[in-house]
């Protein structure tokens, strides 16, 4: 019997990586997912990632530990107010505070030691670029720029083996992953979506994440099964 291919998913926590983690198993792969603990306020979100890889079944989960404090520079690493009762518009407009500098070039970076190690031939990332996102790490030319230097900067990649890096969501709305990953059957009452959530862990429901995930359920016809602990209308 073939052996199952392996990937590493980047998982954390929330409603894309946990779609992109469901899409990798769907496709045949043995997912070993990896989560961040890398000082985000909203660190909560790795029990959901937890929870989450359980959930749907990836062979091995593994956190890592960093601490992207030291540099700061993001609403998620420093003491820099989260974005709140933005509408769309504002979203778009530029390039948010919420953006933690070369977060996704650290992230793969890690994910594909670890693919080496493992022989897997797939990165899954749930980077996407098509709501307001703005993140210039999401762009699929990054995603390629990267995919490069891995098979420049890796014995797999120098011996004719390079990884694959697979972004199923970058030309989705949250709408479209919502209806993807319920197909799959994910349960997104175990994902964080939320910048800011509440020591207890609930979503602040005003933040430009939480405002995105509510209105994708919208848009998919799904019942969201977010706990917030306020709710302001979604323009």
């Amino acid at each position: 019997m073939r052996a199952k291919r392996k990937a590493v998913v980047l998982l954390s926590g929330g409603v894309d990586s946990a779609t992109a983690l469901a899409l990798a198993i769907a496709d045949g792969f043995e997912a070993y997912a990896l989560s961040f603990r890398y000082g985000q306020r909203h660190a909560l979100e790795i029990e959901a990632a937890r929870e989450v890889a359980t959930h749907l079944g990836a062979v091995d989960h593994a956190i890592q530990e960093i601490d992207l404090r030291l540099f700061g520079g993001s609403a998620l690493t420093a003491d820099i107010a989260v974005p709140k009762d933005r509408d769309m518009k504002e979203m778009a407009a530029e390039i948010p505070v919420t953006y933690v500098p070369a977060r996704n070039t650290i992230f793969l970076a890690f994910a594909l030691a670890w693919a080496e190690v493992l022989e897997a031939d797939a990165i899954f990332i749930g980077v996407n670029a098509l709501d307001y996102s703005g993140y210039p790490d999401c762009r699929s030319e990054y995603i390629a720029a990267f995919e490069r230097l891995a098979a420049l900067a890796t014995k797999a990649g120098v011996e004719g083996k390079p990884v694959s890096i697979h972004t199923p969501l970058i030309d989705l709305t949250k709408a479209e992953i919502l209806e993807i990953g319920a197909g799959l059957g994910v349960d997104y009452g175990l994902t964080l979506s939320c910048y800011d959530p509440t020591p207890e862990g609930r979503a602040c429901g005003r933040c430009d994440s939480c405002r995105l995930r509510r209105k994708g359920f919208e848009g998919a016809g799904l019942s969201d099964p977010t706990v917030y602990a306020d709710l302001v209308e979604v323009e």
